[in-house]
């Protein structure tokens, strides 16, 4: 059919309306799918180091060796500078983590360490954790690793939200014989002991890397406690042999032997790990549908790298308790960024739970904040004053103050000044010491009692 050229600009011109409305269209469906997005809940990965100092990624400053994946991750989201864990051991910073409040606050926390003879203290079932908030929110949810809250079933994992189980008990365990610190088997496979040959770094990956590829109608929450680079020093070619005496509390005193070069091979172990759960995030096809955090549970032992502060794993000293932090959640989280907001491991849980969905009430209810508006580019939040407690030690960090106990001595530093903790500002500033020591007094009443006299 024929038609003349003023007929077919009419035709264009009468249709336009139409064009403009799909156009329009498109452009607002386009955006509130944008929109529901990033209002979609993430799969939420948490990595926890065992025993990792603050600089013993090459990102934070390690010389002698390199983490390349575990670096990715800080160039793809954002590092922490100041950034600690809720205690300087094992036991009451896992506390704080899966329960969002300060370990004080129960008796297990009150174990510095937990030790593998002590039977009579654990988790106990019923309280509020970050895999039971978030299993009711309808997340699928995994531990992978170390636990270290408990031995009876009924202070496990499994009674605690978490729908499967897959590592060790206790604190310490042989890399390839899986054995705890008595010389008894110390794998499971949720309440179930099992035997597995293989480095215990590489089985966490592999299982952690398997859980990622399953496909489920679900978000998933997978919390990895590696127990790298913890003692003993065993890398995956192998490693000092650890002899496991009857009744011990610990086969030989922890930290032992081993050498700068097998720390290397188990931290390369780790980031290796790291690697490949991360690219099995981008082969499922879930890389942006995933908020990934990175952090360690305490600061390091004889062969971490803690420059510029003093003190070790044990200490309230920064060495002990200033760990690092990485969170990624491509789109959402700014990449290769730095921040100096002071975190805190409750904080994790907290965010974790705001990113989910959860109930408002359930995050109030934490002793950690939601550091999602920061991690998004908001100001920090610098009105914050942080305590921790163990063995006959204290200690405060407010602003740039940090108030330490140890025994009968006070001290009061100036961590703008001196990070390596050396001079002391106590009698320059009496009104500063007085007014953190009484600010301890005050939340310590709000805790348990200790176990061991002042």
């Amino acid at each position: 059919m024929k038609i003349t050229r003023r007929k077919f600009v009419q035709s264009l011109a009468a249709g336009a309306p139409f064009l403009s409305d799909l156009s329009s269209s498109a452009t607002t469906h386009f955006a509130q799918a944008s929109s529901a997005a990033k209002n979609l809940r993430p799969n939420i990965i948490f990595i926890l180091a065992d025993d990792l100092g603050w600089g013993d990624l090459s990102c934070y400053g390690r010389p002698d060796y390199r983490t390349p994946h575990i670096d990715s991750l800080a160039l793809q989201g954002t590092r922490f500078t100041d950034a600690y864990s809720a205690s300087a051991v094992c036991t009451p910073t896992r506390c704080g983590y899966i329960t969002g409040r300060y370990p004080a606050r129960f008796k297990i926390g009150l174990e510095e360490p937990l030790k593998a003879t002590n039977l009579d203290v654990g988790l106990e079932p019923g309280h509020p954790t970050i895999a039971s908030l978030l299993k009711q929110t309808g997340y699928d949810t995994a531990l992978l690793g170390k636990w270290h809250l408990g031995f009876r079933p009924e202070w496990g994992p499994n009674s605690h939200g978490f729908d499967e189980f897959f590592g060790i008990l206790a604190g310490a365990g042989d890399y390839f014989l899986h054995k705890n610190g008595l010389g008894q088997p110390d794998l499971y496979e949720n309440v179930t002991p099992v035997e597995r040959n293989g480095y215990l770094t590489d089985l966490l990956t592999d299982r952690a890397v398997n859980y990622v590829k399953k496909r489920r109608l679900a978000p998933f929450f997978l919390s990895l406690h590696y127990t790298a680079p913890h003692w003993p020093w065993q890398g995956p070619k192998g490693g000092e042999t650890v002899t496991f005496t009857d009744k011990t509390i610990e086969p030989v005193k922890m930290g032992v032997g081993g050498s700068l070069k097998l720390y290397a091979e188990m931290m390369k172990s780790l980031d290796d790990g790291v690697g490949r759960v991360m690219q099995s995030i981008r082969t499922a096809g879930v890389d942006r549908k995933t908020l990934v955090i990175f952090t360690s549970d305490n600061g390091g032992e004889r062969f971490s790298y803690q420059w510029p502060f003093s003190g070790e794993k044990g200490d309230l000293l920064e060495g002990g308790i200033r760990v690092p932090a990485i969170v990624r959640w491509p789109g959402v989280v700014p990449a290769n960024r730095i921040t100096q907001q002071v975190a805190i491991t409750m904080d994790w849980t907290a965010t974790m739970l705001a990113a989910a969905k959860a109930e408002a009430s359930a995050i109030r209810s934490l002793d950690g904040i939601d550091l999602l508006p920061v991690l998004k580019g908001g100001s920090p939040v610098r009105d914050r004053t942080l305590f921790w407690r163990i063995y006959n030690r204290d200690a405060v960090r407010q602003g740039k103050w940090k108030f330490l106990r140890d025994g009968e001595v006070r001290r009061l530093f100036d961590l703008s000044l001196d990070q390596r903790e050396q001079a002391d500002f106590s009698k320059k500033f009496p009104d500063v010491l007085q007014r953190l020591m009484s600010e301890f007094d005050k939340w310590n009443e709000q805790m348990l009692p200790r176990l061991r006299a002042n």
